[in-house]
């Protein structure tokens, strides 16, 4: 029988095209059934148009339905692939309700929004305790739950640890956590010039908090190369983008701080110290400051907007015309091969396949991080087979400091989240924000509070909360 591979959030239209090319791309899985699944009928066709015409030129047979009815698209559903967005009513994308409700926040102070925290992504995700991201994927994994619970949810859409920890808690959904951000151990490679098949490496913590603890090449300690980058080669570094921040002085100061090397968003979700205004965010991260800022975030966003309308638009031509071909018109969306970097194809082929895969995934402790609790969820290298998910002991372990000092607080916070969005009670929202380095009154928590929560997008929140 024929395996259903669902994509939730289908609209999000390059991602999912992504990882249509890495099916494509995986001859065992050439004949998987894919559904599709957007509440936006446009975004969602132009999905299924591309999808087909892209693994059609790459030799693929996949059997491609799409609809905006959820429990449609789980029917006989084996993999599900989250990637939804929660969006409110009336705006194009989420993105937008970001931008509004930073706004806010830094009319109360809050500068870069009101989930800037420390140990925390830099205003990256919706506000307060993520509540609209945190309801959208718990409906989704209860409809799991109903119509094919024996299915795995690959949880990809951010707030990935606060989900992945909240489907677990209250389901039974056999649940993983997927982020590309432990790949950027290949930017660090790159940038000391060693051959990165030559590396013998593991990064570990939790989702955005992850750290170098293993890093040799050719038997040589790879930490010695960095050590002799930072003497003589630190002081000229520059970003060639604003994501590029990998070898940045925030990553250095951290990793000398911290003892290992944060990898990848993790370097952007240091402490206050790298953030309290643009200037100081530029001294940290280089000329563009990072990507977590007024200036680049926002260009990012419109950066976005653009692909996918030159998507949208892309798809209605195919129907005038197919004979178009996209690898020729596009081959920067659609490469005829590449190495995408993301987990979700290949830990989908080692189960279904016995392709046994070395990933990085977000699974349940259960002691493989020592001195953390076991029932959280944490970012980790693995081994999947037809047998399950193996995680491998981490050796050597972390240091104390990246356990107590980073991710202990960060731990905290998520429970402190995941608590105010159980228990609806807004005084633990507030309690979060007397913590924030920035709150200098009770008043100033009210306030930024009640803004956020009349927000018309917001309704739903602010009727939960009361």
């Amino acid at each position: 029988m024929s395996k259903k591979i669902v994509f939730i959030g289908a609209g999000s239209v390059r991602y999912t095209i992504k990882l249509i090319g890495d099916l494509a791309k995986t001859c065992e899985l050439n004949n998987v059934d894919i559904g599709l699944m957007d509440i936006d009928e446009e975004r969602l066709r132009a999905t299924h148009i591309l999808a087909e015409k892209y693994s059609e030129e790459l030799g693929a047979n996949l059997n491609i339905q799409s609809t905006t009815d959820l429990e449609e698209a789980l029917k006989n559903a084996d993999f599900i692939i989250n990637t939804a967005l929660a969006r409110a009513e009336g705006h194009e994308d989420g993105y937008v309700q970001y931008e509004i409700v930073r706004k806010i926040g830094e009319e109360h102070g809050y500068y870069r929004g009101i989930d800037s925290q420390e140990f925390n992504m830099v205003s990256d995700y919706y506000t307060l305790s993520n509540y609209n991201h945190l309801k959208m994927s718990l409906d989704i994994a209860r409809t799991i739950e109903k119509v094919c619970p024996d299915a795995w949810l690959l949880q990809t859409s951010n707030p990935v640890f606060e989900i992945t920890q909240l489907i677990k808690d209250l389901t039974k959904v056999k649940v993983v956590g997927f982020c590309h951000g432990y790949a950027h151990i290949f930017k660090v490679t790159e940038a000391l010039n060693i051959d990165p098949e030559k590396v013998d490496w593991q990064v570990a913590g939790v989702n955005h908090a992850i750290w170098l603890n293993r890093f040799y090449f050719e038997n040589l300690n790879g930490y010695e190369i960095l050590k002799k980058w930072i003497k003589d080669k630190s002081e000229k570094w520059q970003p060639k983008d604003p994501w590029d921040v990998d070898l940045s002085f925030a990553a250095i100061d951290m990793y000398e701080f911290y003892g290992m090397l944060p990898i990848g968003d993790t370097v952007r979700s240091g402490t206050w110290k790298y953030h309290y205004d643009l200037e100081t965010k530029k001294r940290w991260y280089g000329k563009f400051g990072g990507i977590d800022n007024e200036i680049e975030r926002p260009k990012f966003y419109d950066q976005l907007r653009k692909t996918r309308s030159k998507l949208i638009k892309l798809a209605e031509e195919l129907r005038e015309n197919r004979n178009l071909k996209l690898t020729d018109v596009a081959p920067e969306i659609f490469p005829e091969s590449i190495d995408s970097q993301e987990q979700h194809i290949p830990f989908i082929n080692a189960l279904i396949n016995n392709k046994k895969a070395r990933l990085v995934l977000n699974v349940e402790n259960n002691g493989t991080l020592k001195n953390l609790p076991d029932d959280i969820v944490v970012e980790i290298p693995v081994t999947v087979d037809e047998s399950g998910i193996h995680p491998e002991k981490i050796e050597p372990d972390l240091t104390d400091r990246i356990k107590e000092w980073y991710l202990m607080p960060r731990i905290l916070k998520m429970k402190w989240a995941l608590e105010a969005f159980k228990t609806a009670d807004l005084r633990a929202i507030e309690e979060i924000l007397l913590r924030d380095p920035r709150t200098r009154s009770y008043k100033q928590v009210k306030g930024v509070i009640k803004d956020i929560l009349d927000l018309p997008f917001n309704k739903e929140m602010k009727n939960y909360y009361s």
